[in-house]
C-alpha cells in the first residue's frame, strides 16, 4: 500500500530526444494526468539530447536554443490523458509545423498517476473541512489547493468586491493535508490561513478543494489516532477478543499481498505456476518409477 500511494502521489518527468520513444506508464487503477510538456529546445545540445549529425556539420548550423512548439501539451493530452500507458516516437511531424529546421528537439513530459475512483471536498475559508472512508478503508490524498483558482468554486462563491479575477494558491497545501490525513480513516481541517499561510493579497476569499480516494488495505497501516486504543493482553486473555485473529490477519495480509503481486507481474506470476506445475509432474514421475522398480525388486 505505502509503495502504491508513493507512486499516486508522485509527479512524474520523462524525456526523449527526436527519434526515440517516449514511454509513459502509471501503477494499476491509476491513470495518466498530464501537468504539463515541453517539445523544442532550450539548452544547448552537449546538455541534452546531443545533435545525431558530426560535429564539423553541427558547426555549420547556428541551434537555435529558443524554439518551441506550442501544441505540445494538446497532443500529449490527446495521446495519454486517462490513459493507464502510453508510447509513441518523438519528431517534429507530430507536433506540426517545425520551429527551428536543423536543430534538434527533445520532449519533456510532467505527469501524475490519478486514481480511477476518487472524491472531491470543498470547504470555503475559515470553514471545517472533514474526510472520512468506511470502515476498514483509509484516505489516501491525491491533490490539495488552498487559495483563489480562476475558475472559482461553486460552493464558495466570491464576492464582489472590485478586485480582479487572480489566481493564488499555497504551496504547502498537499504537504500538510497528507500529513494530517493520510492512511486515517477520518481527519478534519480548518481552511484558514493559521493552518495553510496567506497565498493571496488580504481580502481575497478563499477556499481548499481537496481530491482523495479511500483504500481497502487496512492490515498495511499504521493505527488511526482517532480510533479507540486496542485491547490489552490481559483483556484478550479474558477472551473479549478471539483466539484465532491473529492467524487470520496474518493469512488474510498474505492472501492480499499474493493478489497485489499477481495483477502487478501476470507474466511472472503465470511463469512461476507453470514452472511448479512441471517441477510437480517431474516428482511424480519419479515417485512413479521408484515405486514400480521397487515394486519388480
Amino acid at each position: 500500500f505505502a509503495g502504491y500511494i508513493s507512486q499516486v502521489l508522485k509527479n512524474y518527468t520523462d524525456h526523449a530526444c527526436d527519434g526515440e520513444y517516449v514511454s509513459l506508464r502509471c501503477p494499476h487503477r491509476t491513470t495518466i494526468s498530464i501537468q504539463s510538456s515541453f517539445y523544442g529546445r532550450i539548452v544547448p545540445s552537449h546538455q541534452l539530447c546531443p545533435s545525431r549529425y558530426p560535429h564539423s556539420y553541427a558547426t555549420l548550423i547556428k541551434e537555435d536554443v529558443a524554439c518551441s512548439v506550442g501544441t505540445s501539451l494538446q497532443k500529449m493530452l490527446d495521446e495519454c490523458q486517462d490513459r493507464r500507458s502510453c508510447q509513441f516516437l518523438v519528431n517534429s511531424r507530430l507536433f506540426g509545423t517545425d520551429p527551428c529546421p536543423g536543430t534538434g528537439k527533445y520532449l519533456l513530459v510532467w505527469y501524475k498517476c490519478r486514481p480511477n475512483e476518487y472524491k472531491s471536498k470543498v470547504a470555503c475559508e475559515d470553514d471545517k473541512l472533514r474526510l472520512s472512508c468506511k470502515k476498514s478503508m483509509v484516505i489516501a490524498i491525491y491533490s490539495a489547493v488552498f487559495g483563489r483558482t480562476q475558475g472559482g468554486s461553486l460552493e464558495c462563491p466570491y464576492q464582489n468586491l472590485g478586485m480582479p479575477m487572480i489566481e493564488c494558491q499555497s504551496a504547502t497545501a498537499l504537504q500538510l493535508m497528507t500529513k494530517r490525513c493520510h492512511g486515517k480513516r477520518s481527519c478534519s481541517i480548518y481552511a484558514s490561513t493559521y493552518e495553510f499561510g496567506d497565498p493571496c493579497y488580504p481580502g481575497i476569499q478563499k477556499h481548499l478543494n481537496v481530491i482523495y480516494t479511500c483504500e481497502n488495505t487496512p492490515l498495511l497501516l499504521p493505527v488511526d489516532e482517532t480510533e479507540p486504543p486496542a485491547l490489552s493482553s490481559s483483556s484478550s486473555s479474558s477472551g473479549m477478543e478471539p483466539v484465532g485473529v491473529g492467524t487470520e490477519m496474518a493469512l488474510l495480509s498474505n492472501i492480499l499481498a499474493a493478489y497485489a503481486f499477481i495483477t502487478e507481474n501476470p507474466e511472472r506470476a503465470a511463469l512461476y505456476f507453470v514452472s511448479g506445475v512441471c517441477i510437480g509432474l517431474v516428482l511424480t514421475l519419479l515417485a512413479l518409477v521408484l515405486r514400480v522398480s521397487c515394486r519388480t525388486d
